[in-house]
C-alpha cells in the first residue's frame, strides 16, 4: 500500500510539472513598445539661469555640469506605450482626462509609476542635469527656441495636452522638451551640485520634474525652471521620457 501511494504522489508531482511547462510553453510572447532614440554627445555646460533671466527662481543658480553621452527618447511616452506595460503587468491604466490615448503623451503618472516603465523596459528616468542638458541643446538662452518662445512652437497656455511631435524639434532632434506635459526625472529635489554626472541630492522628499506643461504659463517651461512634488503624485501635466546609458 505504501509503495502504490508513493508511486501516485511521484505522478502528481510529475503531472503538476508538466502542466505548468506547458502552460508556460504556450504563454504568448509580451509585446513591448519600441522606443525612438536620440544620441546625445558627451559635453559640458553651464546648468541653471543667469540672475538677469526673466522668471529665474532663487534655486537655479548656474553651475557647470560635465556628462557622459547618453541617449534620451525623442518624444514623451505616449499612452499607446504605456498602456502597452499595464497589459503585460495587469498594472491600471491611468485616466486620459477625455482627451483621448494613442500619441497624446501619458498623464496621471506618478514618479513611481514611470520608474517602474522605465525598469521594464531596461531604461531609466533622466537626471535633471542630462535633462537640461538635452534641453537646451547647445543653447545657453531662456528657450532652446532663444529668449522668447511663442504658442506655435511649443504646448503652454492652452487647453489641453496635444499629440507628441506637434511642434518643430529641437536643433538635438527632441520635441516637446518646453510645455505638453512635465517630465519626471530621477532626481531627488535638493541643491545643485557641480561636477560630472551629478545625480541630484541623496535623500529627500520631492522629486524633480521639468519643461512646464499646457496649462502653464510660459516662464514655467523656461530651460532652467525646476518643479517637484512627491513620488506618489500624479496629474493631467505630468508625464516622462526614458534614458539610455551609453
Amino acid at each position: 500500500m505504501k509503495k502504490v501511494l508513493k508511486v501516485l504522489v511521484i505522478f502528481s508531482l510529475f503531472l503538476m510539472l508538466f502542466v505548468a511547462c506547458s502552460e508556460e510553453a504556450v504563454k504568448p510572447n509580451i509585446e513591448k513598445p519600441t522606443i525612438e532614440w536620440v544620441s546625445i554627445p558627451a559635453g559640458t555646460f553651464m546648468m541653471g539661469s543667469p540672475k538677469s533671466e526673466v522668471g529665474r527662481g532663487h534655486d537655479e543658480i548656474q553651475h557647470q555640469v560635465t556628462l557622459s553621452a547618453f541617449k534620451i527618447s525623442k518624444y514623451e511616452i505616449t499612452f499607446e506605450q504605456y498602456d502597452m506595460f499595464c497589459e503585460a503587468t495587469g498594472r491600471e491604466k491611468p485616466d486620459d482626462a477625455g482627451w483621448g490615448r494613442g500619441k497624446r503623451p501619458v498623464i496621471n503618472v506618478s514618479w513611481h509609476d514611470a520608474t517602474a516603465f522605465a525598469e521594464w523596459l531596461g531604461c531609466r528616468l533622466p537626471t535633471e542635469a542630462e535633462w537640461e542638458y538635452a534641453c537646451r541643446a547647445g543653447t545657453s538662452t531662456t528657450f532652446n527656441t532663444g529668449d522668447n518662445i511663442t504658442t506655435s512652437q511649443a504646448n503652454y497656455s492652452s487647453s489641453k495636452t496635444m499629440a507628441v511631435g506637434s511642434f518643430a524639434p529641437n536643433k538635438w532632434g527632441l520635441y516637446d522638451m518646453h510645455g505638453n506635459v512635465w517630465e519626471w526625472c530621477s532626481d531627488w529635489y535638493g541643491y545643485y551640485s557641480s561636477g560630472s554626472n551629478p545625480t541630484g541630492a541623496a535623500s529627500g522628499s520631492y522629486r524633480v520634474f521639468r519643461g512646464g506643461s499646457w496649462c502653464n504659463i510660459v516662464r514655467y517651461c523656461r530651460s532652467a525652471y525646476r518643479s517637484y512634488n512627491t513620488p506618489d503624485y500624479r496629474n493631467n501635466n505630468i508625464g516622462f521620457r526614458l534614458v539610455l546609458s551609453e
